[in-house]
């Protein structure tokens, strides 16, 4: 079962801004710089936040369109969406990511 995500042409700034504007998403989003090419899975979260809690930041992150989550079996798989940004802002994410390995949620 997949999980509905926005087209890319779908996404919009003020979406992905309100997304960002709370500090665990941001810093989900520098844990996902880190590891680009293969993502995360949920799980790794944890240290961030509550199961729940997690559920629900990465919930907004998917609906602005700032991540990808895959069902694999048991477990999701949390991607950055960053060809799809870059084509709708181009360098954003980067300043985004900067800005999130500086967060204190981040050490």
């Amino acid at each position: 079962m997949s999980l509905p995500h926005p087209d890319a042409d779908q996404i919009t700034m003020p979406a992905v801004l309100a997304a960002l504007g709370d500090e665990t998403r941001l810093a989900i989003v520098g844990h996902l710089s880190r590891c680009e090419d293969v993502g995360m899975v949920c799980g790794q979260f944890h240290d961030l936040t509550s199961k729940t809690n997690l559920t629900y930041h990465l919930a907004k992150l998917r609906e602005a369109g700032v991540v990808s989550v895959t069902p694999e079996g048991t477990r999701r798989r949390v991607t950055l969406r960053r060809a799809d940004l870059e084509e709708r802002f181009p360098g954003f994410l980067d300043t985004i990511i900067a800005a999130a390995v500086k967060s204190p949620l981040m050490a």
